[in-house]
């Protein structure tokens, strides 16, 4: 089968397509042919492997000291089920669907086996009002961004505000944010403002305009995508018992954050998770009622891996990067 192998932790020209043994799935394992899969930040993140210092080890020893352990990156995918083990029963052969790779990754290929638990394992026949693309772009942004909004019981009424809103996870908090109820107010640059406003946000930021964590107003809960914001003032922008959502941080912003949150009832919460089936099919529900929907702003053959890689590192992204695989 066709993959994309990373060598070595570098720019992107460390990536390259290789032939790789096609993988056989085991009793509890799903083969999938993959139609599609994204390029986020995090894979750009594990490919230069950029990581703050505190995680430096831990992720070294994770991924692969000197050079990836794991080689195949991508960590979500769209594609047909090929073949089940016998004891698989939530999908079956000839299925369409979608799905979270989690730690192992291994989405940058024509074939990938994801295990099938009720616990961790996020696969599920994907939204059939869309395409291989779109769907592959749902289950990480989409499932990270429920997972941290659920970590805060957004609900009816309150206010939230996103930070960093134009990519993957902040278009997914968005929309989640608004199907919760919630006012949501939407901060990112200039060129991805129409955009934000067209997936619902009540209101618009340029963060080159109006720096959000100086002025007196306040949420109740914020998203924050940008590694890099100062924590500590983003948790006085915050409501009594409010809650500040880091998808990104860095090591000073955690304990700047945490700093600024002790003893005043203010919460931060910064843990991350890969989803699961139920996740998916929520997400799913949401997707085929109109409530939700991807942001595609390219897509590259896997062949043009590298510059997809490219174009993910400038910044300028709208949603998502799609790789279309065959």
């Amino acid at each position: 089968m066709k993959a994309i192998v990373c060598t070595e932790y570098g720019p992107p020209e460390v990536l390259h397509l290789r032939d790789e043994r096609k993988p056989v799935p085991k009793d509890d394992e799903v083969l999938v042919r993959i139609r599609a899969t994204t390029v986020s930040a995090a894979d750009c993140e594990l490919r230069r492997f950029d990581f703050a210092p505190w995680m430096w080890v831990p992720m070294r020893l994770a991924f692969g000291i000197f050079r990836p352990r794991r080689r195949v990156l991508g960590q979500e995918l769209a594609g047909d089920v090929e073949s089940v083990g016998r004891k698989v029963t939530s999908v079956r052969k000839g299925d369409r669907v979608f799905a979270a790779t989690g730690i192992p990754l291994g989405a940058y290929a024509e074939y990938i086996c994801l295990r099938e638990d009720p616990q961790t394992g996020a696969i599920a026949t994907m939204p059939t009002n869309l395409d291989y693309a779109e769907a592959a772009a749902v289950p990480y942004g989409g499932g990270e961004a429920l997972m941290f909004l659920r970590k805060a019981d957004v609900r009816s009424g309150q206010r939230v505000l996103v930070n960093g809103a134009g990519g993957s996870f902040g278009t997914f908090a968005v929309q989640l944010a608004k199907v919760l109820g919630a006012h949501v107010t939407a901060v990112d640059s200039a060129p991805k403002l129409e955009m934000l406003r067209a997936i619902g946000a009540d209101r618009v930021i340029d963060y080159a305009v109006e720096d959000v964590t100086a002025g007196p107003e306040t949420w109740d809960v914020i998203f924050d995508v940008v590694r890099g914001t100062p924590s500590a003032r983003m948790v006085r922008r915050l409501n009594e018992n409010g809650w500040l959502l880091m998808a990104n941080p860095g090591f000073l912003q955690i304990v700047g954050a945490r700093w600024a949150a002790r003893g005043n009832g203010r919460r931060v919460s910064f843990a991350g998770s890969s989803g699961t089936a139920d996740d998916l099919a929520y997400l799913r529900g949401l997707v085929e009622a109109g409530r939700l929907r991807p942001v595609i702003d390219r897509r590259f053959p896997l062949e043009q891996i590298v510059e997809a890689h490219r174009y993910a590192e400038t910044g300028q992204k709208r949603g998502n990067i799609v790789v279309v695989i065959g």
